[in-house]
């Protein structure tokens, strides 16, 4: 074997190992992921059949002709985009703040953020259902929007901190010795070195919400009907896989179509970034 041919055997084996990863992973991820749609798609699937007997829309067109299918997507898509616009209100700030300034208790306030995710979150959750019931909140719609913004303070305020910590602060101050003002330098400098961490914070809490289940079901129900809680119910007594599956490609479909957009216009580099990719 040449020198040449020996230098590079490493790096062919390196490949292939890394290939072989890639292959086993995405396997994983995506084989349960194209079982759901084939099984949305089936109508008679029968043991020991490898592949489905029959296709066809039928068990699409029962769902997608129910009103509580449609109610409970409409529930699902507002709670997550109001939970969503809050949290970037109230956080985002927090985030700035915490990146920025220098304050008493500022590691200690930071740190409080992560002690939601640091212990068991139903006991947590258990006790602000008790002090939701004192105020009339349990089974109403913002009674769910008020407890899943505790969920979502991992999201917003951790992710765009690190931005924030990470703008070139030189860029500000050359902006604002050209005579541009705080607003100016803030719209024109910080945003766009943040806009991928902000965004990718985004995204994740608006998916987050939208497939929650836990707190849903403990402060909304059986008023606060999403299709997450929907979905357990058609499993637990309907007993036909068909309609979950259906109801799991419809869920996939909001958060999919946003990580189009937010990807479309950032880039699929940035937002692995963002990400921590």
């Amino acid at each position: 074997m040449s020198l040449a041919a020996r230098r590079l055997s490493p790096l062919r084996q390196l490949d292939l190992r890394g290939l072989v990863i890639a292959t086993l992973l995405s396997v994983a991820i995506l084989m349960p992921l194209i079982v759901v749609a084939v099984w949305s798609l089936t109508e008679i699937w029968r043991w020991p059949a490898v592949i489905p007997q029959k296709f066809g829309l039928r068990f699409w067109q029962e769902m997608l002709g129910r009103t509580d299918v449609w109610e409970a997507m409409r529930t699902s898509l507002a709670l997550s985009a109001i939970v969503t616009a809050l949290s970037t209100v109230i956080c985002l700030p927090a985030a700035w703040a915490f990146a920025r300034l220098d304050f008493p208790g500022r590691n200690a306030f930071f740190l409080s953020f992560l002690t939601v995710y640091a212990f068991p979150k139903f006991g947590l959750y258990i006790t602000i259902a008790t002090i939701f019931m004192g105020l009339g909140l349990i089974g109403s719609f913002w009674g769910v929007v008020l407890i899943q913004l505790v969920g979502t303070l991992m999201f917003m305020v951790w992710i765009p901190v690190s931005a924030f910590q990470n703008v070139d602060r030189r860029l500000e101050e050359a902006a604002r010795d050209a005579g541009a003002g705080p607003l100016r330098v803030f719209w024109s400098i910080t945003l766009p070195q943040v806009l991928p961490a902000v965004s990718a914070a985004v995204l994740l809490t608006f998916v987050n919400t939208f497939y929650e289940t836990e707190v849903a079901w403990l402060i909304g129900a059986p008023e606060v009907r999403t299709v997450p809680l929907l979905m357990i119910r058609f499993i637990n007594s309907e007993l036909v896989v068909q309609y979950g599956a259906v109801l799991s490609v419809i869920l996939w479909l909001p958060s999919f179509l946003l990580l189009l957009v937010v990807r479309r216009f950032l880039g699929a580099q940035a937002l692995g970034r963002a990400l921590g990719a």
